[in-house]
């Protein structure tokens, strides 16, 4: 998705989707790439992490378990 920066305030990048202009999304400014600036144009893009996902899972799963036999 492409978006505007339109602002960045205490460590919150404020961007604006090209396609919709009255929505507004918030990421760290930390993410940004290097130099970004008022009015800049970046991408968004999001993917999902299908291995980090199911470590997760198998984590809580596990955490369950025990949290159940000490029950």
């Amino acid at each position: 998705m492409k978006c505007t920066l339109d602002r960045i305030e205490e460590g919150t990048a404020i961007l604006i989707p090209r396609k919709d202009p009255r929505q507004r999304v918030s990421v760290p400014a930390a993410i940004l790439p290097a130099g970004c600036r008022e009015g800049d144009i970046l991408i968004l893009i999001l993917e999902e992490d299908h291995n980090a996902a199911a470590r997760a899972r198998g984590r809580v799963s596990k955490l369950v378990k025990n949290l159940r036999k000490t029950c």
